[in-house]
């Protein structure tokens, strides 16, 4: 179904898309086996800007070093570069329009976004600069399957540009954070890390600029772990 069939559901129709994607027979292994490709589980990526990260899963993946497969990149930006540095590598990328909301992913743009993903066979969500704010919908069709990257070493200094707090505090180390998402902002479960020191005469522009180069080596690593684990329980339950 294309987000234009979606938009024109009544009532009923809406909440029969709703019962397809959020019953809990999307939870087992069976949907998860089918969002595989080969051995490799299918990735769908969600961002609202440059891309850079997934540039760097792009080509962990070109390079051997992680085991997937990115199967779509979804936008709220219509102009984004992560979609444009998709589609140069042939991978589908589209727009879904998040209105009315502009700082969160609800209602009939969150079924939009959902059912996109299935269309494609998404078994993992890859949020890579994504400036939505996750809803339940989303979150319980995904269960433990949306990662995140943050720009600090969680718990500390969660939220919007987290380097400029880890200047404005005075710490002498910061980093990134790979974690899964969950109902809070920058609440869920710590994949990995790495750290980065700050030095005297950093300014936020080159303290950032040294988190996102370890961000390009935190996400890959932490993504192979995650995809290892979901293996391990597919593994588990066949």
């Amino acid at each position: 179904m294309n987000p234009d069939e979606i938009s024109g559901l009544d009532s009923k129709g809406m909440e029969a898309l709703e019962k397809q994607y959020l019953h809990p027979a999307n939870q087992d292994v069976n949907y998860i086996a089918m969002s595989l490709t080969g051995d490799k589980i299918n990735i769908g990526v969600l961002g609202s800007g440059k891309g850079s990260n997934f540039q760097a899963i792009a080509g962990a993946i070109q390079a051997g070093k992680l085991n997937a497969r990115i199967a779509c990149v979804l936008s709220n930006v219509p102009d984004a570069l992560i979609l444009e540095r998709a589609r140069a590598l042939e991978i589908p990328a589209e727009y879904i329009d998040p209105a009315p909301f502009k700082t969160k992913l609800d209602g009939e743009a969150e079924l939009k976004l959902i059912d996109r993903l299935h269309h494609y066979g998404a078994g993992l969500i890859v949020l890579a600069g994504f400036m939505m704010i996750i809803k339940q919908r989303l979150l319980y069709a995904y269960a433990r399957r949306i990662v995140n990257i943050h720009p600090s070493l969680l718990p500390a200094f969660p939220g919007l540009e987290a380097w400029k707090q880890a200047l404005n505090a005075g710490t002498k180390t910061t980093g990134c954070t790979v974690h899964y998402v969950d109902q809070g902002m920058d609440t869920g479960a710590i994949i990995l890390q790495r750290k980065v020191e700050v030095k005297p005469d950093d300014t936020p522009e080159s303290l950032h600029a040294r988190i996102q180069q370890q961000e390009h080596i935190a996400y890959p690593a932490a993504l192979e772990l995650v995809i290892k684990r979901i293996k391990g329980n597919m593994g588990k339950e066949s």
